[in-house]
């Protein structure tokens, strides 16, 4: 059974561009938000940078189409998706697209489930991002670099899970 949990990471963006917004957590500063879905030991699988003020559901299912690895047909695939994502068309995007879905839903009090949803594991995987100093605060004008950047990142993280 494969996990894919889609998490998010603010950085701040000092010059702009198309891919940078107001960042609603951070007194209206630019910044720039980079969508990751990860498997269920934190490997990065699709990353896509958007502006900070964009709402998650509008990069949900670019996330979940750019997977750089073809996924097996016959494994059921569950999704993790916090409360930003509780919306009945990303439910039936999601299932659409052959996942089963396990979505917290708003005002749903925390109990024990079949399935329990691991958070951590999309925050180690922001927090390997924020360790590569090129991505901590954003410096590229252009939108196509820092996100060639962020895929770079993406790269040596399961490089270095492989080889370490």
């Amino acid at each position: 059974m494969e996990l894919a949990v889609i998490g998010y990471s603010n950085s701040e963006g000092t010059f702009g561009g198309k891919a940078t917004g107001k960042n609603p957590t951070d007194r209206g500063k630019l910044g720039t938000k980079r969508n990751t879905l990860v498997d269920r030991r934190g490997m990065p699988l699709s990353s896509i940078v958007a502006a900070a003020n964009r709402h998650d559901m509008k990069s949900a299912f670019p996330t979940i189409d750019n997977i750089v690895i073809d996924r097996p047909k016959r494994i059921e695939q569950n999704i993790c998706m916090d409360k930003g994502y509780d919306f009945p068309e990303i439910e039936y995007g999601v299932r659409r697209r052959g996942y089963i879905d396990h979505i917290r839903r708003k005002g749903e009090e925390v109990k024990k489930k079949v399935y329990k949803a691991k958070r951590w594991v999309v925050e180690r995987t922001a927090s390997w991002h924020n360790r590569f100093r090129k991505l901590l605060v954003r410096f590229e004008k252009k939108d196509e670099n820092y996100e060639a950047l962020v895929q770079f990142a993406n790269c040596l993280i399961v490089y270095r899970a492989i080889h370490w």
